[in-house]
């Protein structure tokens, strides 16, 4: 059985391990090599010369598309973008690359992707790649830092075990919060399970969401009232009456949003 070369390209090092472990159940693949920048992925690159690339999206300093552009056109390797943000790159990936999986990566959908890499008798096209990127920036709005930013039109991407896709309007969510290795996305009418890390989301939701919490994130347009407690902390009420605490890490920065 001829191997696929394989590189894994992603600036957490719990994101590559966990892959790898994942990879290992499949005997075609060959993890060659791992990178946690897009410098340390060229030298990677030069030296195996893999047939595959499981390619993060947001790295710092550079992103997996500064990484597409150093390569040559004529020898791209498949990739197969591996993302935990939102459906502007779901939807484009999804045409222009060889896949995209969703952090947290699931077993089954790795499966799936690794299936698609066998099947496809070439590597990615590398100026339809970098086109799927221009045209996801040309679509991107800047994030306005008011509570009054409910005009957003981009949802969530709720993705359930089942490989299930939600998308839930961002102005619906009135909370998030951590429940062990998942998050309960509140709206009015339900709430939604997906697998993810609060970080993940935090970084990916519009500036109108606050993290008051270790475990909690609010859409700040839903608060109705803030109520001190004891020792510099709050409790927020939530315009449906919902009450939830805020740390003292918190409290100060949620009590200049409203001063």
């Amino acid at each position: 059985m001829n191997k696929i070369k394989t590189l894994i390209v992603d600036d957490e090092l719990g994101a590559i391990e966990g892959l790898a472990i994942r990879l290992s159940a499949f005997e075609q693949i060959e993890v060659v090599a791992t990178a946690g920048s897009v410098k340390q992925a060229l030298v990677e690159i030069k030296q195996t010369n893999p047939d595959l690339i499981f390619l993060d999206i947001e790295m710092p300093n550079q992103s997996g598309f500064d990484l597409i552009a150093e390569l040559q056109a004529d020898k791209m390797p498949a990739i197969v973008f591996v993302t935990a943000y939102h459906q502007h790159a779901v939807k484009a990936f999804e045409v222009r690359a060889v896949d995209y999986l969703l952090k947290p990566v699931n077993q089954q959908r790795l499966a799936e992707s690794i299936a698609r890499v066998e099947s496809s008798q070439q590597g990615s096209d590398k100026n339809q790649l970098l086109s799927a990127y221009h045209e996801i920036e040309a679509k991107s709005e800047p994030r306005t830092s008011t509570l009054s930013a409910n005009t957003d039109k981009q949802k969530l991407v709720v993705q359930d075990g089942r490989n299930t896709i939600q998308l839930v309007p961002y102005p619906d969510i009135q909370w998030i919060d951590a429940a062990g290795d998942y998050m309960c996305v509140h709206t009015s009418k339900e709430t939604y399970v997906m697998r993810a890390r609060l970080k993940s989301l935090t970084d990916q939701l519009p500036d109108y969401f606050m993290r008051i919490h270790k475990s909690t994130i609010v859409n700040l347009t839903q608060i109705n009232q803030l109520q001190p407690l004891s020792n510099s902390e709050y409790s927020v009420i939530l315009q449906n009456g919902k009450n939830l605490k805020v740390s003292r890490t918190y409290s100060k920065e949620l009590k200049l949003k409203f001063v």
